[in-house]
């Protein structure tokens, strides 16, 4: 079953992207290169609580 993720930008804070990722297959948080329109750049968004 997937649960829906927040992924937030680790330069500025916003919540930027909402994403599903499985729980049980992956435990650990989620950490993608994204385009952050706020920074305007790519920057490493992480999954938020």
């Amino acid at each position: 079953m997937y649960d829906r993720i927040v992924l937030a930008c680790t330069e500025c804070k916003q919540r930027n992207y909402d994403t599903k990722k499985d729980k049980k297959k992956h435990p650990d948080r989620l950490e993608r290169s994204k385009y952050c329109k706020f920074c305007r750049k790519h920057t490493i968004h992480r999954e938020t609580k």
